[in-house]
């Protein structure tokens, strides 16, 4: 029997802050503004950006997203990474060591990093629940199917993240949505 469909979204290029360098960026006491609230519990995307420098080029006005965070993490795609001039390497969330750096430039001061920049594992968040009614846990490693008859595409390797305060979504980055024309809201398939 197959399995329900589980809603996609799409990461695009954002920042996460630790208090320290949003204090640096935006001055002592800043509190980040929500814009809009995200698909996980608890998390926002804010109204503030920064410009993200690289050795190659800059990307202007990329989102923060709140709450802080307890060190800074830059989540950016391969095709970001190369036309930044950084070798972000494809990591879990919160697995920074030995990863790229970049520096951060808000209104009222940089941050340079020398790391924190990586390009996020496609993962799939889920309640125990839900891990249970697809027959995965915590760490698990799964396939997907995203896209319709038009082009679909088969992606390995997608991590089970499996925590309390979760909502079920699979989360790929704008290159992975881009091959397989996927746009949030979307859906994607466990095959495997």
């Amino acid at each position: 029997m197959s399995k329900p469909p589980i809603p996609v979204g799409i990461s695009a290029r954002h920042v996460h802050l630790s208090k320290e360098d949003l204090n640096t960026l935006f001055g002592e006491g800043f509190k980040l503004s929500n814009f809009k609230p995200l698909s996980q519990p608890g998390q926002f995307a804010s109204n503030e950006r920064v410009d993200l420098k690289g050795e190659k080029g800059v990307f202007p006005g990329v989102r923060i997203l709140g709450p802080v965070r307890g060190q800074t993490q830059i989540e950016i795609s391969l095709t970001d990474a190369a036309k930044l001039g950084v070798k972000a390497p494809v990591r879990d969330s919160g697995d920074l060591a030995d990863s790229a750096g970049l520096t951060l430039v808000g209104p009222k001061g940089e941050v340079t990093l020398h790391n924190g920049v990586i390009v996020a594992r496609r993962h799939i968040h889920m309640l125990p629940d839900d891990a249970e009614k697809y027959g995965v846990k915590d760490h698990d490693f799964v396939q997907i199917r995203v896209g319709d008859a038009n082009r679909s595409l088969i992606f390995d390797q997608v991590h089970v993240r499996v925590t309390e305060t979760s909502s079920l979504e699979c989360h790929l980055d704008t290159d992975e949505a881009n091959a397989a024309l996927a746009k949030t809201g979307d859906f994607c398939t466990i095959i495997k």
